[in-house]
């Protein structure tokens, strides 16, 4: 199967919510749990809203159907761990591992082409298989955090 990869449009959000919530439904059956489950994700719509609008997320398509088979957002950061430029990606969303592979790539070489210090991937979703190729490491800075909310 061949992918189209572009940059995310704000027409792009209803088809990444559909893609989301299918697969929210396959993680839980229960309604609560996945309202629950929703809730708490990367993926809601104003941080969908956030990353779009900055031009750095990126969509998969089915090159012949024009089906969206994954994407990712991400943002990128000044100064941040000692780094002048580094790309955030803050989630990687793929109904396969073709268009997983293929979406971390191109955060990769986007990184690289716009001469960025690093890119920092999240480790789940099968991301840390599909960028094992480029010699990741673990990011463990030495910093604390403390939550000004309850919970």
């Amino acid at each position: 199967m061949s992918l189209f990869c572009r940059v995310i449009q704000a027409d792009d959000l209803q088809d990444i919510l559909d893609l989301e919530n299918r697969k929210l439904q396959e993680l839980y059956p229960d309604e609560m749990e996945r309202m629950i489950a929703g809730w708490n994700s990367k993926f809601r719509v104003e941080a969908l809203n956030h990353y779009i609008a900055l031009g750095w997320s990126f969509l998969a398509t089915e090159q012949d159907t024009g089906k969206l088979v994954g994407y990712f957002i991400a943002q990128p950061l000044l100064f941040l761990d000692g780094q002048t430029q580094s790309l955030w990606v803050e989630h990687v969303q793929h109904t396969t591992l073709q268009a997983r592979d293929e979406l971390c790539e191109l955060a990769y070489k986007l990184g690289r082409e716009k001469h960025l210090q690093r890119v920092y991937f999240p480790p789940d979703n099968g991301v840390p298989n599909s960028v094992k190729g480029f010699k990741p490491e673990t990011w463990a800075p030495g910093t604390l955090s403390v939550k000004t909310t309850k919970g």
